[in-house]
């Protein structure tokens, strides 16, 4: 394991600020266990109050730390894009990687739908990442003047959250029917604009691509290269962890019918 991560950081430490791998991968260990504890009440192993408290704070502060970083990730890969001359193809780039995002979503839509029927997952943070991309390019050029943009997305969620419609087509925007439940459900308004502050701290900490603080050296640190190489694979961790969680229940006695609740 230690081999494997020296090779990684030998490759990656050239190209990548480790700092952004690193926090991504303390975003996915949160996320995680919120996941585990969800499971544990889900499939009443455990009575664990997962809408309020501290799951709930867990659950908050792990999806907009994710998304902070994925705001500031599309400032550095754009940033990057233009020091290399390669700004005409970062759409294309994005646009690609934005289908192959979605396909995925498509997958854990799908899957949660046979899986648990009711609840399933509309429009979880894959749909809002891989949608995300393409409505974050034009915000690409204004730097650090998207804190502002991401303010006023945000209040426009709030407004949207307390109504209700008898329709379910905009439930991507974030407006849903009074009845609406989804186990993962991460509108564009609010979230995307957690991701246009995250590109206004790109732009605040990395401009032109230079990391605008100093750090301490973690080089030497495992803990600090295990987290960085989570956050590298998150979107892996993302579609396999709750399979995993679900299998280790089951493993530890948790009986297969509750599981299929």
């Amino acid at each position: 394991m230690i081999g494997m991560l020296k090779k990684w950081r030998n490759e990656t430490s050239v190209t990548r600020f480790r700092e952004v791998d690193l926090l991504r991968g303390c975003a996915i260990i949160l996320m995680v266990l919120y996941h585990l504890l969800f499971d544990l009440n889900y499939f009443a192993v455990y009575d664990i109050r997962v809408t309020s408290g501290f799951p709930l704070a867990l659950a908050r502060t792990s999806a907009s730390l994710f998304l902070l970083l994925v705001g500031l990730s599309l400032t550095l890969s754009y940033s990057r894009s233009r020091l290399m001359g390669h700004e005409k193809g970062f759409f294309p780039h994005l646009l690609k990687r934005s289908i192959w995002i979605l396909s995925q979503a498509v997958g854990v839509t799908l899957v949660t739908y046979l899986a648990i029927g009711r609840g399933f997952i509309v429009f979880g943070v894959l749909h809002l990442i891989g949608l995300s991309l393409l409505l974050a390019y034009p915000f690409l050029r204004l730097q650090k003047a998207n804190f502002v943009f991401g303010v006023i997305f945000i209040l426009l969620g709030k407004y949207l959250g307390d109504i209700s419609v008898g329709f379910s087509w905009l439930l991507w925007l974030g407006l849903a029917p009074a009845n609406f439940y989804s186990v993962d459900y991460f509108p564009v308004l609010p979230w995307f604009g957690v991701i246009l502050l995250g590109m206004g701290l790109g732009g605040l900490l990395y401009p032109g691509y230079r990391r605008s603080f100093s750090l301490p050296d973690l080089s030497h640190s495992t803990i600090a290269e295990v987290l960085a190489y989570l956050g590298q694979n998150s979107l892996a961790i993302y579609l396999v962890h709750q399979p995993v969680i679900i299998a280790l229940l089951y493993l530890g006695g948790v009986p297969l019918a509750l599981l299929q609740n």
